[in-house]
């Protein structure tokens, strides 16, 4: 299954809490290291009430690396992941963008 090339448009964190499978007008996102993935396609798993929807409609990058589906843990911030930590989260980044586009880019 291939991708889309990336995109670079850049989308606010607001307008990315949107898209948190809640509308299901919307598609939904998760964002990892500031590249916003649309998994729309995978409502089973991103969408609302389902497992893994607490990443949706926000960059989760620290609770990725820490494995963790704790919404206190679904920030962006990942300065704290220890080494072992990152290599997780750089291999969650590599298994999403084998399966789902980079539609952008997380801007403040």
């Amino acid at each position: 299954m291939s991708t889309a090339p990336p995109k670079d448009t850049p989308i606010t964190v607001a307008e990315l809490a949107k898209h948190d499978g809640s509308d299901p007008s919307l598609p939904i996102y998760v964002a990892i290291k500031g590249d916003i993935f649309d998994v729309t396609k995978n409502p089973d798993s991103y969408g609302k009430g389902k497992g893994y929807n607490c990443f949706a409609g926000k960059d989760a990058s620290r609770a990725l690396g820490m494995s963790s589906l704790k919404p206190e843990d679904c920030v962006a911030d990942y300065s704290t992941l220890t080494e072992k930590e990152l290599e997780t989260l750089d291999q969650w980044h590599a298994f999403f963008s084998k399966r789902y586009n980079i539609i952008g880019k997380v801007v403040v």
